[in-house]
């Protein structure tokens, strides 16, 4: 109450004439439901300046007092809460004023999308500041001050103009996510390495051409990402950070693959789109946990044998080479996804490679040499192997945990195929190029194991329940049949991650997909999408690939742009007229900042 009463006593009516200067542009409604919440929303407003109704929310005496005197328990407006998350984020703000720091109590300033060009130096007052959005502004500089700002664990600011950092920037030491992507940046500052606290680091889309060896001492970062830059070289010392997860080099100058003794805990390593043109044993035999490497669009020239030590490796993209052959020894992986188009193959058939990962890895088992039958060869019947189960590749579910029935050109799987499962872990089932019109119903026996499921090219018009009780269920395939809807019941699929959907009939992109939280990649290319919903595909956090090709869009909605998290948009082969062919051939960055800045305001 005494801050209250100092501002009554100096003038009794501020409160009301503020309030009143406020209701053009911020509804009472809001304000009262923040003083009871602390937390105000003001995003897409139009707003060109923040009314001082909103900086002072917790000092001036509400309006309501003077026309309610017989105040109820709900509506003491004395015991109002600080507010504690603003959000004024969409608006068209040219510039903030120091009145900012009248709202000492805040934990979460969301200002993106507006048109800042600076900040204010009050904001280095805001000392339980713990999260700061201002990204897509255009800042030039940022405030010393904002090195006061020690609670900081969140600081946003990608799509500025920055060319600097401050000096003391590294006295955030609480930091944990920085995103400086697309600025202007020329160096990162050494001083960097005192960030101990960061995880995630996102530096793409500058103009850097080194990085500091100093940077080595973010000894908790995961999720380092310098895409889009004019690196030549990695410092060696980069190769000891223990905690690093996921590596971003793409669109470089990178001559050489870095060597990585040290991180044995990198899942994801993408250096495509560089010019790469050796890959050695020495820079392999250290990725013990790599799940994806990404190289393409590099100078690569073959692949060496020991390819065979990533053997946690899911997806390897060796597209746009120079490699005219590969190692059989590739075979013996248990890859999920294999890119090979554009390179000069001499030694696998274009008819192989067009039949998918599976078909690739199955010809490249077949021509190991070795004393035993080839790896790809099915079991046949032996005094060890029933009459019954001589169709079925017996190997392949002990060795492989997968069980395989594929080109067989079947309307049903016999039953003898799921007999000889018998108490084996299957973690794939391949049942592709068959002319199965139903998904068989024994399918559901593996619940609790299969995670990788094959049905591709084959005559399915719709997908049965048995599919999605599949609780461990990551990668789904799909394409090539006849569907064009999903069950409601595949949201029960937690895990699912991929799912190629490509050349079905699907006129809208499957609702129920929207509600897969889990989903990193949907390939719905050539089928019949109209229409995709911006709003709900921004709330999949999780998704990083979307193919849209070859469908009949004939218009891509701009709110697309704020799904920020997306890594690959293709849209190619659809009959809208914007964006334009040159705008698409940027890459999906380009085409994501294209779409926002076309978002109604």
């Amino acid at each position: 109450m005494s801050r209250l009463k100092g501002v009554a006593e100096r003038d009794p009516r501020a409160g009301f004439r503020n309030e009143r200067d406020c209701r053009a542009t911020v509804p009472q409604g809001l304000l009262k439901a923040a003083r009871k919440s602390g937390q105000l929303n003001l995003s897409g407003r139009n707003l060109s300046e923040v009314p001082q109704c909103v900086w002072r929310i917790n000092l001036d005496i509400p309006e309501e007092a003077n026309q309610n005197l017989s105040f109820s328990a709900t509506e003491r407006w004395w015991e109002q809460t600080d507010l504690t998350k603003l959000i004024i984020s969409n608006n068209k703000l040219h510039s903030l004023t120091d009145d900012l720091r009248l709202l000492p109590a805040l934990t979460v300033l969301d200002i993106h999308d507006n048109q800042l060009t600076s900040l204010p130096s009050a904001i280095g007052e805001l000392e339980n500041l713990q999260k700061l959005n201002v990204s897509h502004n255009k800042l030039k500089i940022l405030p010393e001050e904002i090195t006061n700002l020690r609670n900081l664990k969140g600081l946003y600011l990608q799509h500025n103009e920055l060319t600097c950092m401050p000096e003391g920037f590294e006295q955030l030491f609480n930091l944990e996510d920085l995103d400086l992507s697309n600025n202007r940046l020329t160096t990162i500052p050494a001083s960097f390495s005192s960030l101990s606290s960061v995880v995630r680091l996102n530096i793409s889309s500058n103009q850097l051409k080194s990085l500091p060896a100093e940077i080595s001492g973010m000894k908790r970062l995961k999720h380092l990402d310098c895409n889009s830059n004019l690196l030549e070289a990695i410092p060696p010392e980069l190769s000891s950070m223990e905690s690093l997860e996921l590596l971003y080099l793409r669109r470089n100058k990178l001559r050489f693959l870095p060597e990585f003794p040290s991180c044995k805990l990198l899942k994801e390593l993408h250096v495509g789109e560089n010019q790469i043109e050796l890959l050695g044993a020495e820079h392999l035999k250290h990725l013990n946990s790599i799940l994806v490497l990404d190289l393409r669009d590099n100078k690569l020239k073959s692949v060496p044998d020991e390819i065979t030590l990533l053997q946690s490796l899911e997806r390897l993209d060796l597209s746009n080479n120079d490699i005219s052959s590969l190692p059989c020894s590739l075979g013996k992986l248990h890859l999920k996804f294999l890119a090979l188009e554009g390179n000069p193959l001499r030694t696998i058939r274009r008819e192989i490679i067009n039949k998918g990962t599976q078909e690739v890895l199955k010809y490249l088992r077949s021509k190991i040499k070795d004393d035993g039958p080839s790896q790809s060869d099915c079991i046949t019947e032996t005094a060890m192997t029933l009459p019954s189960e001589s169709r079925v590749n017996i190997h392949a579910i002990i060795t492989l945990k997968t069980l395989d029935y594929s080109d067989k050109q079947t309307a049903l799987i016999p039953d003898e195929v799921f007999d000889a499962v018998k108490s084996n872990v299957i973690a794939s089932v391949n049942f592709s190029k068959n002319q199965l019109c139903e998904i068989p119903k024994r399918i559901v026996e593996m619940k609790e194991m299969v995670s990788d499921v094959n049905l591709s090219f084959n005559k399915l018009s719709f997908v049965s329940l048995e599919l999605c009780m599949l609780q461990k269920l990551t990668f789904l395939d799909l394409r090539n049949n006849f569907l064009n809807s999903l069950p409601e019941e595949m949201e029960s699929l937690v895990r699912l991650q991929t799912i190629n959907l490509s050349f079905n009939r699907f006129k809208i992109l499957p609702e129920v997909l929207y509600r897969i939280p889990t989903l990193e990649t949907i390939l719905i290319s050539n089928n019949q999408v109209g229409s995709v919903d911006p709003q709900k595909m921004k709330t999949m956090e999780n998704l990083i690939t979307l193919d849209l090709q070859n469908n009949d869009l004939l218009q891509i909605p701009p709110e697309l742009g704020n799904c920020v998290n997306l890594r690959t948009l293709l849209l190619d082969g659809n009959p809208f007229r914007v964006p334009r062919a040159a705008i698409l051939m940027k890459g999906t960055a380009a085409i994501l900042e294209y779409l926002r800045d076309r978002i109604p305001t």
